[in-house]
């Protein structure tokens, strides 16, 4: 890649004055080789596993940091599901989640992503005792993430388990209380979720991906809002235009970091995840994005239009900077990670159904999205069940990320602080789910044939 000067001023200006940063490189470790009938020793192989790959990630990071200027938020690891790991084994899985946190801990990482099960036709061995050790792993540990997959376009929404997530979520919350209701913030409850994503919370390393690998997220709000704020009168041609040139420059940063950091790792180079990913710093927000291209606030009629246009140039501009595409690339728009959410939320503008409608054409779904301490366990349920009914139907990633803030009602703010900003609480819909809830069964898949 040849770079001239003005590409070089045009880098470091989007740095210094448009928040412009990797926002993770990620490093997928398979455990599979680890499985042990003796939990103790799983934990001991999963130990050994991690350290000996990783013990170098954030230093690498950092180095790159160095090198080229270019901030990088967030070193991560993402581990093989460790609901298969629990299948082997008697014994809480929780000490699986410890073992992670030890992991992270030591190696300094912000996080770990993994402690997660697949369950979207069913149960199998060790998927429930995992389910249900989440509360507890997650209030015990401070970087360890869950994410739970439900359903798929090819398997249809295991109900049993939207029904159970409910309840989880709650638990969670409650048991983090004193933490600001910090567990729910770190379970994501997935449709269709991708083996490759750099992201916390939803990231673990799937069963097809390689022995470990090394993923990349970027990020950006604030470049393309830039990029837009330049051309007051253009047409919605030209703004699309734009973002596509704009994103990919930013891609192409991702591939730089992402093929050294994998040259000095010794550690193959999986994918550039090139998602538009906020935070509550000013001018590095979606929403803003949004309107800069001509709405009032985010969340008026035409929001979901302008995140379509929006989220399609971001991919096309992507993939063109990169032969590595993958995880989820698009726009994220959580709530309380994103500035300009939060005004939106606070003006009145922007309510959970139009949030729903606009993870229609968004990257992954409601995220980060703080709601009443009191809302039922059969709502929270419902929540994920249309969500992910639309990432079903429409053959697309789409997730839940719900905190229900103990204690607090509508209107008021649950802080989490940096880069999880805080979150103002939102009203919910409080007709009652519970028979449909309380069904049980399976949503069957959607045809896949007979279109003309």
């Amino acid at each position: 890649m040849i770079l001239n000067s003005n590409d070089i001023l045009e880098t470091i200006k989007m740095i210094q004055e448009e928040n412009l940063d990797i926002r993770t490189i990620t490093m997928g470790i398979s455990l599979l080789d680890c499985i042990d009938s003796d939990i103790d020793k799983a934990c001991t192989k999963v130990y050994d596993k991690m350290m000996r790959l990783a013990c170098n990630h954030v230093k690498t990071g950092e180095d790159i940091e160095k090198r080229y200027g270019i901030p990088i938020i967030n070193k991560r690891l993402s581990v093989t599901p460790i609901a298969m790991l629990a299948a082997a084994t008697k014994g809480s899985p929780v000490k699986f989640a410890q073992t992670l946190q030890k992991v992270a801990d030591e190696t300094g990482v912000n996080y770990v992503g993994g402690y997660s099960a697949l369950v979207h036709k069913g149960f199998s061995a060790g998927d429930k005792e995992l389910i249900e050790s989440i509360p507890e792993a997650l209030s015990t540990t401070t970087k360890v993430c869950s994410s739970v997959n439900v359903g798929s376009t090819r398997a249809g929404i295991n109900m049993n388990a939207v029904a159970l997530m409910g309840k989880i979520i709650k638990q969670a919350s409650e048991a983090t209380a004193k933490d600001h209701c910090f567990g729910a913030a770190k379970i994501v409850v997935f449709c269709n979720a991708v083996e490759d994503n750099p992201f916390m919370a939803g990231a673990f390393h799937g069963v097809g991906e390689a022995d470990c690998v090394i993923n990349v997220g970027v990020s950006g709000p604030g470049v393309v809002r830039a990029a837009i704020a330049k051309m007051p009168d253009a047409t919605i041609d030209e703004i699309a235009d734009t973002i596509k040139k704009t994103a990919f420059k930013v891609t192409r940063m991702g591939q730089l970091v992402g093929t050294e950091a994998s040259k000095i790792l010794g550690v193959p180079f999986g994918i550039v995840d090139l998602s538009l990913a906020p935070t509550p710093a000013v001018g590095d927000s979606v929403a803003h994005i949004l309107e800069e291209i001509g709405l009032e606030s985010c969340g008026a009629y035409g929001t979901t239009a302008a995140l379509a246009l929006l989220n399609d140039a971001v991919k096309k501009g992507g993939v063109m900077a990169s032969s590595r595409v993958g995880g989820l690339s698009g726009a994220f728009i959580p709530v309380s990670e994103d500035a300009g959410m939060i005004d939106a939320v606070n003006a009145g503008s922007l309510r959970l159904e139009k949030l729903e409608a606009m993870t229609a054409v968004c990257s992954v779904g409601l995220d980060m999205i703080v709601i009443p301490g009191d809302t039922p366990d059969d709502v929270i349920s419902a929540i994920i069940a249309d969500e992910a009914a639309i990432g079903m139907v429409n053959s697309k990633t789409t997730a839940v990320r719900v905190i229900p803030a103990i204690g607090m009602k509508e209107g008021e703010t649950l802080e989490f602080g940096g880069l999880f900003g805080s979150g103002p609480v939102m009203p919910v819909n409080r007709f009652s789910p519970a028979k449909f809830i309380s069904r049980g069964g399976h949503i069957p898949a959607p045809l896949q044939s007979l279109k003309n």
